[in-house]
């Protein structure tokens, strides 16, 4: 065990002596020791019930013989980050919390690993941490916040921030607003839709590297609180099995979690956090093939903000496992890959009999929502190595659209036009200078997109940035463009009164300027002078990659 070089021999009497002093006993230290990642905050409402969770992992662990050992993990809730220099963080903390995670499970050689997170960047961040030490590992998921009920429909946090934007176009009132804010968000877990944390969770089920119900089991519900003791118990059976988890995921496994996202019309961050993971991994998933899995793989379900279903109504339909049922059932994923129950998908399937409970929440495969994946990816002269929208949330009208460019250097700058009345039917936002680089950091663009959503403009205006959305994001939000503005990319030759081409079903975006005045207008560009205050902000902009690339450090 590779606990033992810290706790076997005559020469390791004063680290025994520093573990007494923590209230170990020396039977204890002999077992094999798990180290249990709690991201616990008092901010974070997915983060706010961990302790309880972190607690079920650790009586599971003790009950199948292990000794399991506490540490934090820090996190940032994007809904509360957004819209102000906050955002610049959340994407670079996903690096600092997969190094944090090394740094303690190789300071303190723990035999196992157990994470238990719930929002954005945290999942993700555990993931590469798992994948990164290699020791028998689960995953397990705070789960999702139940929906909200206000003047008799449901809501969640996307409809409090869509209305804003309903205020400030005269549909709703103020005090409305106040009233749905108190309702929107009305249980701790992660916001309520196919957003961002709980397309990470559902995907980590999807990978294997977390049991059956980690995606969409509620928070509040006591199976979350089982599953939890059921891990702290199974990665004891890991560790005796020594399956690790570069052992679970493979080329299986990262085609199957990329299918599974574009049945469940997944979040466009899922294009920056899974070749993150897999890359950890030794695998390469690029954005070529999220394209090419999507092309084949109908979308089976419209979950907010795409449709008026949640992850609750998802849970009740079967979960993840009945998703994956008919993905195998149709050939759109591998039913052989390993898992960590130890057995392979199509095992957990035959032993769970899963099967779909409620054909609107999960459409069968003869019934698809659409023949194409949540996710496209498109290329043309602005975005010569790709950007990502989500399809599956695109107005119709707006699949196919060329619009007048109305560019802007910032967030900021755009909303302050949006909520102005400064965007009109027929425009096309762009901003840019938000990319990993030129943000940096890469910030979300929920609150744009939003109130282009609640002024009434959703299936009229686009909006194309080097940043990124929120996975509760709707319309046509096309995100990562690259190259991103700061390091030369096309986007930042854009001017006002351009006009750009988008065609979602063909997998192109043009901007509509000959070549020879592109090249003047590359020859006269100089990059935006941004300075950076943060000397972290700092580092991460001089190494971050490319969004194409999964936005990871060099």
């Amino acid at each position: 065990m590779r606990s033992k070089k810290m706790t076997n021999g005559l020469e390791k009497a004063p680290h025994r002596s520093l573990m007494h002093a923590t209230g170990l006993t020396r039977e204890e230290m002999d077992r094999p020791l798990v180290g249990v990642c709690n991201a616990f905050n008092e901010l974070i409402p997915g983060h706010a019930h961990l302790r309880r969770l972190t607690q079920a992992v650790k009586d599971g662990v003790r009950m199948n013989g292990g000794t399991p050992l506490e540490f934090p993990a820090i996190g940032v809730c994007d809904g509360l980050a957004m819209n102000h220099e906050g955002m610049k963080f959340s994407l670079p903390s996903r690096e600092i919390i997969a190094d944090s995670i090394e740094i303690m499970a190789t300071a303190h050689p723990f035999d196992a690993l157990v994470c238990v997170g719930s929002c954005d960047k945290i999942i993700p961040g555990m993931l590469m941490a798992l994948l990164r030490l290699n020791i028998p590992a689960l995953l397990v998921s705070g789960g999702p916040m139940l929906a909200g009920r206000h003047q008799k429909k449901g809501v969640d946090l996307i409809t409090a921030f869509e209305a804003v934007g309903r205020v400030r176009a005269g549909t709703m009132t103020e005090a409305e607003l106040s009233d749905m804010e108190q309702c929107a968000c009305p249980t701790c877990g992660s916001c309520s839709g196919m957003f961002t944390a709980n397309t990470m969770n559902c995907l980590a089920e999807g990978m294997g590297l977390a049991l059956p119900g980690n995606g969409t089991i509620p928070a509040v519900m006591a199976a979350r609180e089982r599953l939890a003791k059921l891990s702290g118990m199974r990665v004891m059976d890991l560790l005796r099995a020594d399956l690790k988890p570069r052992d679970i995921v493979t080329e299986k496994s990262a085609r199957n979690a990329v299918a599974l996202d574009m049945a469940l019309g997944g979040s466009t961050n899922t294009v920056l956090h899974l070749p993150a993971v897999f890359r950890e991994a030794g695998l390469s998933v690029d954005l070529k093939l999220f394209d090419e899995i999507s092309k084949k793989t109908p979308d089976l379900c419209k979950l907010s903000p795409a449709g008026h279903h949640h992850i609750e109504d998802l849970n009740a339909a079967g979960g993840i496992q009945a998703v994956l049922s008919e993905l195998v059932r149709g050939g759109f994923a591998d039913p052989s890959a390993m898992t960590a129950t130890g057995r392979t998908v199509g095992e957990n399937l035959a032993d769970l009999q899963a099967a779909v409970l409620d054909p609107e929440v999960i459409r069968p495969l003869e019934k698809p929502y659409s023949p194409e994946g949540g996710i496209a990816i498109l290329y043309g002269n602005i975005a010569p190595q790709g950007c990502v929208v989500k399809q599956a949330a695109v107005a119709p009208e707006m699949m196919k659209r060329t619009g007048t460019a109305r560019p802007f250097d910032s967030e900021e700058e755009a909303v302050t036009a949006i909520l102005g009345g400064k965007i009109v039917k027929g425009d096309v936002v762009v901003i840019r200078y938000e990319g990993p680089r030129g943000g940096p950091g890469m910030r979300e663009m929920l609150t744009p997109t939003s109130a282009i959503a609640g002024m009434g403009l959703g299936a009229d205006v686009a909006l194309i940035t080097d940043g990124r959305f929120s996975g509760g994001t709707r319309g046509a939000a096309i995100g990562h463009v690259s190259p991103e503005a700061a390091s030369g990319g096309p986007i930042g030759l854009v001017r006002e009164g351009d006009r750009i081409a988008i065609d979602i079903p063909a997998r192109s975006i043009e901007l509509l300027v000959d070549e020879s005045e592109l090249a003047r207008r590359k020859a006269a560009w100089k990059p935006l002078d941004k300075p950076i205050a943060s000397p972290f902000l700092r580092r991460y902009a001089s190494r971050v990659s490319s969004a194409a690339q999964g936005a990871v450090l060099e």
